[in-house]
């Protein structure tokens, strides 16, 4: 035996003992064993041997120690059976191991509690439960029980009444047990004697208490012990104290926890019969036959418990569970209604509302459409029965933790929006499905999307964005018009702000504005902007820096750049704030230049492409172009940054077919390009490229021709024609060297100073290559078919042939002879022939089918149009016979009047032939229909951009027909119709057409020659209609006829007047004068003012009348009398002219409100109405308002335009009245007017409640009265206050005969109607106040007022009184006057 080490020995002696133990082969004393801990030593046995021995060696160790480096970590061993997984994801298995508080409550699911029974607890009829005290001894305690504490007694006394309740439970089953169940074990001799009587259950165990709670080792004896105590007392006890307990306990439980215990004991029957070997190993176990369980006396009767709760129906489910099946050891019945067959489809017997359900397309399903469930449509809970999802499962499923699911989701909505924004759904919905996503967040659902880690769901997102958005088909309308007269600049597609803050804005420039946010708007959450607005909304959730991260760091496919760009337009054509926001977001432009304009790229072929990423993009191109549209400021900035000059150069250098693109994709990049240079040159800019690209657009005239030629023709090979001579034109308009003398300011000084960029030379080779391409395109005018399809190609040519002639006459180096003759031989070889021909008087008659004005159905608004997201609502397209339609005549007769009034304007003696375009019947016709009285159409986005291009031809047709009719002697048979239609035109102007209003004002409305009634018997007809139909006043300078001459001498007056008054703001008229006259340099943008209303109210010429009060209003001190008069004269005469020759143009004014603005005269100034003039004008207008057929529609109990509340306006008259007026004839006549029987009784009680002291001057003679004294008398008053305060006036004598002859009479009338009516409906106060009245009436000490009220008769204006008198009482009155008491007959003597 080897000794063991002693201290001194050494190493050496350490490996000899090692080599002596070898040597002997003994067996070690000790073995090593290395296994895994969790294993039990009963396993030790099985382990395999040490075959190898630990031997430590010296000859490899080496000489010098190794370095100290850190062991490598040690991985777990993994445990047998359990092997570690290579592929699975560490942080997807600590999730699901993960067992802290957080990781529970994330999973929690909320359980239905809608359905459960609320039981209340039985009365012990005691108040307080008894207290358990010490000294009470338990019966029964064994001895190992007396050793443990109270608490642990009062526990293990608990489980035992719980042992009970669910044997007892077991024990007394339901009278209709479970289909199938299983039969229990077999007992054994030993377990006989536990067994229940009637010998049907086993209870050899326990089925609830297993005793895992308790840490002791008798723990299983102890459960037992209970065990064996419960199944005793139950032997003990009869069948029907066992129902009874039973039936109480069931009434104290909750009845989810019966269910629980009842669904545990079936669970453990269920495993004993499946592996009885298992559940008991030691005891075997043989099926026995189901026998009967104990029930009450009659078996056939329902127990209470069945009566409580009804068993619900079997589940019939389409497969058996088998408990070997994955997470099936525990069948849950009630988590497998799912797998059961849908319920039948309910056919809907009513027209109740239900809701609406869509498929995966989008599309709305009906009802009681029946679908196959393998199209996945019945995926949901509610209605499961019914095909499709709701919006609100869908939103629902946009927030699950699958990212599929969530991409689905996003798809479906945007399928559904797309196909609401087309109408498809119609009036299948209630409400608008647009407005209900947004109320209920869809904005921002999609804005968190966009988050979103998943590509799938970041492109799902950004669909339905563009879904939402971007409405179909208004990109393509605004696109096809970009080429039509003034076709670029475009209203903004932003909400109209109602704010009263924003109206002094107007005087702010546009860039001012853009820049300037109000601390409310900057403060608002999103949500706020949202519900206004809903791209302001978006852009305050910081949009566009997540768009250009999915751009430049995601790199999505083809389809979500476009979604992108798609997006991206849409918020630049909100408004040149968001254009600007736009351009300034870091490293959005220039990502969207360096990857989708690049200037060199490899070939593409026809097919899809699988990314976009340095390819040229037509969408990138028309973003620039749409952010440079928006101000002058930011197509400088764009055109000087990311080298533009180049690359504009790049795609304008090669031909479409040249660019390694696909066709398609190619012409459209190509029209970006030339639309994009033709708005940078708009403002001046670009023009040193077109000395660069000069050979380049030689070279592409010269081919239009042969590409006109071919049939049919290209769409997008003529979209790049018409931008290329758009282009052109704008070239043209550049090259003018004269600019108009800057009035104000240093800054128009520099930009006068500004020289050119283009020259004159430079263009003047152009026409002879443009006119033949316009000869080519008017071959085909008599074929409409050709002429439809060629689109804007013939416009443009007419509007760059415009430019020419106007740039040309605009130099003032050359010779205006030439000019002129090219002029005069233009008009013989192609206006005159255009002129001749039959097929132009088809384009005049298609005028009035294509009016958005005449039709103004085709203006309605979208069926999902919001106010907070505005759109065109053009989805689907514009149909033929509209304005933007393929067989509109609008653009190309546009184009040829805006020639024709350039040509007319520099060549005067060209008016003569050209003028032969007025007398059109097609234009006539239309004209008739426009000044027709009817309802304008309601302003929309669609309606606003329509009408403006439809107010551009009609302004054209007038300044034509005023030139005309300046040149001409002989006035045309259309002049008045032409006036008509200029006065319409001018109350209808919107935002942006400032300078055709004032052009309007300045040539049209108030000239003479547009008035042939004057020189044609005019006011000779006007007099003798007066004196057929109305009193004949002495005085010949009050006729009417001779203040329509004096007018019409007076036409310069008043229209300075009106220029004063109605002029637009400069800053805005000097903007539209720059685009109209196409002075570039003066040109701010393309963006147009917000269309909120027209530029003046339909009551304009009433306009200078109501500055004129709301002045002196604000002026206590008032006005300059000179001027105060000579304003209201003026206006004065322009209503009794369009009173009397243009009624029309008053048609939208009612008579009430005429009437309110003819009392502002009175209310100016306390001297203005006792001017003569004045008082002539006066009394002429309120006798053409009282005439009979303007009479009845005197309304002043309706809401009228413009006054916020009449009788609020007639107490203030009735105050000035009383101060001012002194008895004056015609200010009392304007107080009588209101006091009509038929007006509200407001305007009556005010003058005899309030005001009863204007009836001392009130002394208007019954023979000037405007209106039959019948309008005040009849029907009989039924105002029992306001009949009192004319009783009491009359009796006063506040209202006598002499001070106020009308007032008096109608005083009169109507008491007298009142107390001899014998109305049996009337009232007890009413017959008191009457019978009253008539006491006090008859005791009357004036003789005369007596008579008048008893002798009323009838109203008779012509006698002084006003009424004729009953000689002799009726003989129903003097029986009535008998009724009355003896007493108060004796007093008064009965006189008849």
């Amino acid at each position: 035996m080897l000794s063991r080490p002693k201290p001194g020995e050494s190493e050496v002696d350490l490996l000899r003992f090692q080599s002596q133990f070898l040597e002997a082969g003994a067996a070690p004393a000790v073995q090593l064993v290395k296994g895994s801990r969790r294993q039990g030593d009963d396993h030790l046995d099985q382990l395999p041997p040490q075959d190898r021995r630990d031997v430590v060696m010296l000859d490899n160790l080496p000489d010098v120690p190794p370095a100290l480096v850190p062991a490598p970590a040690k991985r777990a061993r993994p445990s047998r059976g359990h092997a570690l997984p290579h592929d699975e994801d560490p942080e997807e298995r600590l999730s699901r191991h993960d067992q802290h508080i957080t990781a529970v409550l994330s999973k929690i699911i909320e359980r239905d509690t809608s359905s459960v029974t609320v039981t209340l607890p039985v009365s012990s009829g005691v108040p307080f439960p008894a207290v358990f005290h010490r000294s009470k001894e338990r019966q029964g305690k064994s001895g190992a029980s007396s050793k443990r504490s109270i608490f642990a007694q009062e526990i293990a006394a608990r489980r035992a009444t719980e042992n009970r309740v669910s044997a007892a439970g077991e024990v007394v089953p339901n009278l209709d047990p479970p289909k199938g169940a299983v039969p229990s074990e077999t007992p054994s001799s030993r377990d006989k004697g536990s067994q229940f009587p009637g010998g049907s259950h086993d209870f050899h165990r326990s089925n609830l208490v297993t005793g895992k709670g308790l840490k002791s080792q008798s723990a299983e004896q102890e459960v037992q012990t209970i065990h064996e105590e419960n199944v005793a007392r139950l032997q003990a006890m009869a069948p029907e104290e066992i129902l009874k307990e039973q039936q109480q306990l069931l009434a104290q439980l909750d009845p989810s926890l019966v269910a629980f215990l009842r669904s545990h004991s079936h669970a453990l029957e269920q495993a004993g019969t499946k592996d009885p070997k298992e559940q008991n190993p030691g005891r075997p176990t043989v099926p026995v036959a189901k026998e009967e369980p104990i029930m009450s006396a009659s078996s056939n009767e329902p127990t209470e418990e069945d009566k409580l709760e009804p068993r619900a129906p079997a589940l019939k489910l389409p497969m058996t569970p088998n408990k070997e099946w994955l997470h099936m050891d525990t069948v849950e019945l009630e988590k497998l209604h799912w797998t059961q067959d849908l319920p039948p489809l309910r056919r809907q017997q009513t027209q109740e509302r239900m809701q609406a359900r869509f498929s995966l397309q989008g599309e709305l399903l009906a009802p009681d459409v029946d679908l196959p469930t393998h199209l996945g449509l019945h995926h949901h809970g509610e209605e499961a029965e019914r095909a499709g999802y709701s919006l609100q499962e869908l939103f629902h499923l946009t927030r699950s933790q699958v990212s599929q699911q969530r991409a689905l989701a996003l798809h479906v909505l945007s399928q559904i929006i797309g196909r609401a924004q087309a109408g498809e759904f119609g009036d299948c919905l209630v409400g608008s499905i647009l407005r209900l996503l947004l109320d209920a967040g869809f904005l921002f659902l999609l804005r968190f999307s966009l988050d979103d880690r998943v590509d799938g769901v970041i492109a799902a997102a950004v669909r339905a964005l563009r879904s939402l958005l971007v409405a179909p088909g208004d990109e393509e309308l605004l696109d096809s018009t970009f080429s039509w007269y003034h076709g670029a600049s475009v209203f903004p597609l932003m909400p109209s702000q109602e704010d009263k803050d924003d109206e002094g804005e107007d005087e702010e420039p546009t860039t001012k504005k853009a820049k300037k946010k109000t601390p409310e708007e900057e403060s608002r959450p999103p949500p706020d902007l949202a519900r206004h607005d809903v791209i302001k909304g978006l852009l305050a959730t910081n949009l566009l820096p997540r768009l250009r991260y999915v751009l430049e760091v995601t790199c999505p496919g083809p389809s979500v750049v476009l979604d992108i760009l798609a997006v991206l337009i849409r918020l630049a054509r909100h408004s040149l704030e968001s254009a600007t926001r736009v351009l300034e977001c870091p490293r959005l432009i220039e990502t969207i230049v360096q990857e989708f304009l690049p200037t060199s790229w490899s070939p593409m072929g026809v097919g899809p492409t699988s990314s976009l990423y340095k390819v040229p993009c037509a969408s990138a191109m028309k973003l620039l172009r749409v952010l440079a549209s928006a101000g002058k400021n930011i197509a400088a900035r764009l055109f000087s940054s990311c080298d533009f000059r180049s690359r504009l150069s790049r795609f304008i250098a090669e031909a479409p077919q040249e660019l390694a693109l696909p066709a398609e994709e190619a012409e459209m990049l190509s029209t970006e390009a030339f639309r994009l240079w033709a708005v940078v040159t708009s403002y001046g800019q670009g023009g040193h490229l077109y000395r660069e690209l000069y050979p380049v657009l030689m070279r592409t005239l010269q081919t239009l021709p042969t590409e006109l030629s071919t049939h049919p023709p290209k769409p997008l090979s003529l979209q790049r024609m018409a931008s290329l001579l758009t282009l052109l034109t704008q070239l043209t308009l550049a090259a003018s060297s004269t600019h108009p003398e800057p009035s104000s300011g240093s800054a128009e000084a520099c930009v006068s100073a500004i020289p050119p960029s283009v020259t004159w030379t430079q263009v003047s080779g152009l026409q002879p290559l443009i006119e033949p391409c316009l000869k080519q395109t008017l071959k085909f005018l008599p074929r409409p078919d050709v002429w439809n399809a060629l689109g804007p190609v013939p416009s443009a040519c007419l509007l760059f042939l415009g430019a020419y002639y106007q740039a040309w006459s605009q130099q003032s180096d050359l010779c205006p002879e030439d000019w002129l003759q090219d002029m005069e031989r233009l008009l013989d070889e192609l206006l005159l022939p255009l002129l001749s021909e039959p097929s132009l008087g088809r384009l005049w008659d298609s005028l009035r089918p294509c009016s958005p004005h005449c039709n103004p159905l085709s203006c309605a608004p979208a069926p999902e149009a919001l106010p907070s997201l505005v759109s065109l609502g053009c989805a689907g397209g514009c149909p033929p016979l509209s304005i933007a339609g393929s067989t509109s005549p609008f653009p190309f007769l546009t184009a040829l009047l805006s020639l024709l009034n350039i040509l007319v304007r520099i060549h005067k003696g060209l008016c003569g032939q050209l003028a032969a375009v007025l007398t059109a019947p097609g234009l006539q016709n239309y004209f008739l229909q426009c000044v027709a009285p009817v309802p304008a159409p309601q302003l929309t986005p669609f309606s606003a951009w329509a009408l403006r291009h439809e107010y551009h031809l009609q302004y054209l047709v007038l300044s034509l027909a005023q030139k005309a009719a300046t040149l001409q002697p002989q006035p045309a048979t259309s002049t008045a119709l032409h006036h008509t239609m200029a006065l319409a035109l001018l109350s209808r102007l919107l935002p942006g057409s400032e300078y055709l209003a004032q052009e309007l004002l300045l040539s049209c409305v108030f000239r003479l020659e547009f008035l042939p009634e004057n020189a044609s018997g005019g006011p000779e007809a006007a007099d003798f209609s007066d004196g057929l139909s109305l009193r004949n006043s002495g005085d010949p300078q009050c006729k009417r006829g001779a203040l329509l001459v004096q007018a019409c001498q007076d036409l310069p007056s008043i229209r300075s007047c009106y220029l004063a008054h109605c002029s637009p703001a400069r800053a805005s008229l000097l903007t539209s004068q720059a685009l109209y006259r196409g002075e570039l340099l003066r040109v701010s943008g393309l963006l147009l003012p917000v269309p909120k209303e027209p530029l003046l109210p339909t009551d304009w010429p009433f306009q200078p009348l109501i500055h004129l009060y709301h002045r002196a209003s604000d002026a206590p001190s008032g006005l300059p009398a000179a001027d105060t008069v000579g304003i209201a004269m003026r206006v004065l005469q322009w209503v009794l002219v369009l009173e009397s020759w243009r009624p029309e143009t008053l048609w939208a004014v009612p008579p009430g409100a005429r009437l309110a603005r003819l009392m502002c005269v009175f209310l100016v100034d306390s001297e203005l109405f006792r001017e003569t003039p004045v008082q002539r004008l006066v009394v002429a207008l309120l006798a053409w308002l009282c005439r009979p057929q303007v009479l009845p529609n005197l309304n002043l109990d309706c809401p009228l335009p413009g006054l916020t509340s009449f009788p609020d306006l007639y107490a203030s008259f009735l105050d000035h009245f009383e101060a001012v007026s002194f008895g004056d004839h015609l200010f009392g006549a304007l107080v009588l007017l209101p006091l009509q029987r038929r007006f509200s009784v407001t305007l009556r009680l005010a003058l005899f409640g309030e005001h009863v002291g204007v009836l001392r001057s009130l002394g208007l003679p019954l023979t000037q009265l405007p209106v039959p004294l019948e309008c005040f008398t009849e029907p009989a008053e039924d105002s029992l206050p306001l009949l009192r305060l004319y009783f009491r006036a009359l009796v006063t004598g506040t209202l006598r005969p002499h001070w106020c002859p009308v007032l008096y009479a109608v005083a009169v009338a109507h008491v007298n109607s009142f107390i001899f009516s014998q109305d049996p409906k009337s009232s007890d106060e009413v017959k008191a106040s009457r019978r009253n009245m008539l006491q006090k009436t008859w005791l009357l000490a004036d003789e005369g007022l007596r008579q008048h009220l008893l002798h009323y008769k009838l109203p008779n204006s012509s006698l002084p009184e006003g009424f004729e008198l009953y000689s002799q009482l009726p003989r129903l009155r003097q029986q009535y006057l008998q009724t009355l008491p003896t007493e108060v007959l004796q007093n008064g003597g009965l006189k008849t």
